[in-house]
Parts: structure tokens; sequence; C-alpha cells
């Protein structure tokens, strides 16, 4: 019967929350805030749309600044911000525009991150070698694996953004892998909200309006790229756990 290493008794959430310091107040504020903002946002779409579009080019200017600074702030999601985007200027131009929008977002959050949450995160991974491990084997590998796994990280279309950012970059994930990691996995996704927008782009938009337009396959592909990135995340977090165990128990080198 192979030996299995002990199982921790699990943290108390205040040790916790003490360890993580500033960074984990920024996080209940990353995991709720954007939600609440987004209804707000999609309850008035209907005067900042037209208001956005009536100004050309510089409601375009507009739109991506804000999108990168309400986004970066996580006060707003990008879905919500990808969908006005859409239904203001169209795909052609809501694309682009919404996708420089959240690179700008990530870049903020990122600087931000780092500002606030200090070495805090630093220091609660160092505490806990399991968790150091699994940071390292995601995000701490070369340049080509961070990049694969910072992708994968944002594909899912009901990924957190702001809270990725956090994860991200209090862990130090390197930036220029983070950046383009963001671009790319998120690219898909947030075209798919602003082609949804252009569906109704001359109607009223309301949330009626937007589950009409949505297609059959998009529950499928959210769940199956949720789950997938799970499958993957697992495999990796496994494996460096068990590297972590092997280590304690002296039967690998360090």
């Amino acid at each position: 019967m192979s030996e299995q290493p002990p199982t921790e008794p699990s943290e108390p959430a205040p040790s916790l929350l003490k360890d993580l310091g500033a960074a984990g107040p920024l996080a209940i504020i990353s995991a709720t805030l954007p939600a609440l903002g987004g209804f707000v946002l999609l309850g008035t779409l209907n005067v900042v749309g037209p208001w956005l579009k009536s100004h050309d080019g510089l409601g375009v200017a507009i739109y991506v600044a804000a999108f990168a600074l309400c986004a970066g702030l996580a006060l707003l999601p990008t879905y919500a911000q990808a969908i006005l985007g859409g239904w203001a200027f169209g795909f052609g131009i809501g694309t682009p525009a919404a996708i420089a929008g959240f690179l700008g977002a990530s870049i903020i959050a990122y600087a931000l991150a780092k500002r606030v949450a200090g070495d805090d995160v630093e220091r609660t991974l160092d505490k806990r070698p399991e968790w150091r491990a699994v940071r390292d084997e995601i995000v701490g590998g070369s340049f080509w694996k961070t990049l694969g796994m910072v992708t994968l990280l944002r594909i899912p279309l009901n990924s957190p953004f702001a809270l990725t950012n956090l994860v991200l970059s209090a862990s130090r994930t390197p930036f220029i892998p983070y950046a383009i990691g963001t671009a790319i996995g998120m690219a898909p996704r947030t075209a798919g909200a602003v082609w949804l927008a252009t569906q109704i782009q001359d109607e009223i938009l309301t949330k009626d309006a937007m589950k009409e337009a949505k297609p059959d396959w998009f529950l499928p592909a959210a769940i199956g790229s949720v789950v997938l990135v799970f499958l993957i995340m697992t495999h990796f977090g496994n494996k460096a756990i068990k590297r972590v165990a092997a280590r304690e128990r002296g039967t690998i080198e360090p």
C-alpha cells in the first residue's frame, strides 16, 4: 500500500486574510464589484451607447479609455463593456476598441496589484510550500509555458477578469507573457460579446434581447471551456503538490 502524505488541518480564514494583507480585501473587491457594476452599465446602455456613437472618433477614444480604467480598477466587467462597444460601434470598430480597452485594463490592474499587494502574496506563498509549488508550476516556468498558462486562464467565457488580474499580478507573473496571454486568451470571447451586441444593434438593448441573440452553442462552449481549463490546471497543480510531498519524504532531490 503506497504511503500517503499527511493531510494538514485546514487553515483558519482569518489567518490567511491576515497573511495576504492588502491583497485579501482587493480580492474580495475584484470578485464582487464588477458584477454589480455590470448591472448598472447594462441598465444604462441605451443612454451611453448612442452618446458614444454620436461622438464618432472621440467616442471610440473615450470608450477605450473608460474601458481600461473601469475594468482595470475592477469597477465594471469586460463582457458588459464589450457589449457596449459592439452596440455603439459595430463589429469592425467595436472589436479592436474592446480589445484595446481590456489590454489597457490588464496593464492598470497589474501595476495596481503590485503596488497594493506588495510582497504580501510572496510571503504567503513562502509559508505554504504546496501553494508555492503550484504557482511555480503554472506561471513560474519558461516564457512559452507561462504564456500558454495565462492564455488558458483567460479563455473561459466566464473567467473573472479582475480577480484573475489580481492573482496573476500579485503572484509575480512575468509581465510580457501576462500581457500577451491576456490579449490572445480574451480576444475570442471579446469578439463574441461584440458580435452578440451587433445582432440587436438597431433595437433597444435589453436582457431579453441579448438572450434571444445568444446562439445555442454559447452555454456548452462556456461550460466546456471551464471544464477543460480546470482539468489542465488540476493536472499541473497535483503534479506540483506530489513533487513537494516527495521532497518532504526525501525521495527526490530538492
